[in-house]
């Protein structure tokens, strides 16, 4: 077995606030006064995830803060052999809280530093379509903001949000949609048609509809499956038990990312291994789901053709010691 560390790879959907190192997790909540519990609790569904998740972003609240997790985050994915990244952060929510529009996006980007890293904003399907707005703002205004795409529970409709789509799309920025995540087929299509999205974050559900499994292999959709993630989140009750298998099995673009490092304890070498070990994969099925991550990324052409020959001589003789 080669070194997972060392395959070279492209990490698509993780979210930089669930990344944070548990020390310095801590040192900012004594800093910022939030009481921090030392481990994750048990998760019995999404809803209960997001309200965990709302008590870490507290914690972020001065410039330096978000530059501290931003280059620690680059940090840690050097060394798991990420060589490009698109990571997610909810920039607008953010700013709303601290009342500063801007100043949490651009202390993020002064942070982003030594790993070829382009940002997705997210925004909460729950939350106001005037939020909204200001994250597609924010991600006309900086050139390194190359996505926007709705997260959070699935059972609030993407209609509303139709129309910042539209604008998006007519200015260049991309569209990547959580979805198919804790819903079924009706949330994918909604996602396909109203949202217009160019991957499916997550999208292990699609399997409950042969007919949308079809029409995504034949669009070419790539799928962010994060496997530890679904497990950790109850949403698939354990790895073994993960559709992961029956998707490649269907024909379709299987990515491996995390979605939430700090909370399943697994950054995307171990989440390679853990899919690995799980699944009895050898080690040329490992450089394929790195060569899927590559391939579906909107990685500059020559930076995809570099990291190709690189996953390739991974796997030479030579490279397995």
């Amino acid at each position: 077995m080669r070194d997972l560390a060392g395959l070279p790879k492209a990490h698509l959907h993780v979210h930089l606030e669930s990344t944070i190192r548990p020390t310095t997790l801590r040192e900012l909540g004594e800093a910022n006064g939030v009481d921090v519990p030392g481990e994750p609790p048990v998760f019995d569904g999404f809803r209960a995830f997001a309200d965990y998740n709302a008590l870490i972003r507290s914690c972020l609240r001065r410039p330096e803060d978000f530059e501290r997790i931003a280059r620690e985050y680059c940090e840690d994915e050097l060394a798991q052999g990420t060589r490009y990244a698109e990571v997610t952060f909810t920039a607008a929510s953010h700013g709303e809280r601290l009342g500063d529009p801007e100043m949490p996006l651009a202390a993020v980007l002064n942070g982003l530093e030594g790993l070829d890293c382009r940002l997705v904003l997210d925004h909460s399907r729950r939350r106001s379509v005037e939020r909204a707005e200001r994250t597609l703002d924010l991600a006309l205004k900086y050139d390194e903001v190359f996505a926007i795409g709705m997260a959070g529970e699935e059972n609030h409709s993407l209609k509303p949000f139709a129309g910042i789509f539209d604008k998006a799309r007519e200015a260049g920025i991309h569209l990547l949609h959580h979805t198919g995540e804790d819903a079924g087929p009706d949330s994918i299509r909604e996602a396909l048609d109203v949202g217009r999205t160019e991957r499916l974050g997550h999208g292990i559900r699609v399997l409950d509809d042969p007919d949308l499994v079809r029409e995504v292999r034949d669009r070419g959709l790539a799928l962010e499956v994060c496997p530890s993630s679904n497990v950790t989140l109850g949403l698939v009750p354990s790895l073994p038990e993960h559709p992961l298998p029956r998707l490649l099995d269907a024909g379709l673009t299987v990515t491996l990312n995390t979605d939430v490092p700090s909370v399943t304890g697994a950054a995307l070498a171990e989440e390679y291994a853990r899919v690995q070990t799980a699944f009895g994969y050898d080690d040329a099925m490992m450089a394929d789901f790195a060569r899927a991550s590559v391939r579906a990324s909107f990685a500059p052409e020559p930076a995809k053709t570099k990291i190709l020959e690189d996953i390739d001589a991974w796997l030479t003789p030579a490279a397995a010691g």
